[in-house]
């Protein structure tokens, strides 16, 4: 199977770099993506829009064999892109897993909006996160998360998120729980919370929880690889 990993904000595709090796091991060929504006701090981000960010993913879609399908991988702002590029492509995709964020819908947005500075975003100050956000971010994996890390286009999270076919609802979904519980994001959607209200249409939708900070690609990598594919391998 093929398995295309879509970053959040400020990462790259080398973000997923200790994840990789558990899907390899497993057989998978992997696909992970350095989005338009993201393969170095001294790229031009001034023009680059959310649609830019989710015809790379469907690029990477359209590169593999027609007659095979694929997973997408999205970790929280990538959630909304995989979600886009399953719209544009939903007899391509096998199943979507959505990692600490959620497949925002149309008229919304894919991430906050973080404060910007000459049309990019960079990495705010840790300040502005939870404690929940954080849990397992140690010292150590902040001051790498911060030297590797790279400002995003402004426009990611200020862009209308825009789709149209409702066939990416017949896409099975895995929900994976990370700041915040399954029971939590549950109750969320009971309640018809915006933000998760694309989960109310998708006809199929597995939650697992995988306890962390956001970034479980850095606190948790081999646990959450191994929630990858476990998510793989559902029919």
């Amino acid at each position: 199977m093929d398995v295309i990993l879509v970053p959040g904000l400020w990462l790259d595709g080398s973000s997923w770099a200790e994840v990789l090796p558990v899907l390899a091991a497993a057989g998978h060929r992997t696909r992970p993506v350095t989005l338009p504006g993201m393969a170095s701090r001294d790229a031009d981000r001034s023009r680059i829009t959310l649609r830019d960010h989710v015809e790379a993913v469907v690029r990477e879609i359209d590169a593999v064999d027609p007659r095979e399908k694929v997973v997408l991988v999205g970790h929280s702002a990538g959630c909304g892109i995989c979600h886009a590029a399953v719209d544009a492509r939903p007899d391509r995709v096998t199943r979507a897993v959505h990692i600490g964020g959620f497949p925002s819908g149309d008229g919304g947005a894919v991430a906050d909006s973080f404060p910007e500075e000459n049309g990019e975003i960079p990495l705010p100050d840790w300040s502005v996160f939870g404690d929940e956000d954080l849990a397992g971010l140690d010292e150590d994996l902040r001051a790498s998360f911060r030297e590797r890390s790279i400002p995003s286009p402004a426009r990611i999270t200020r862009d209308v998120q825009r789709l149209r076919d409702p066939r990416r609802y017949d896409v099975p979904v895995t929900a994976i729980a990370t700041e915040y519980s399954t029971a939590m994001l549950r109750d969320w959607i009971a309640r018809n919370v915006e933000s998760v209200r694309e989960f109310t249409r998708i006809r199929h939708v597995e939650y697992v929880d995988l306890p962390t900070g956001h970034w479980p690609q850095f606190t948790r990598p081999h646990d959450l690889a191994h929630a990858i594919l476990a998510a793989i391998g559902k029919p």
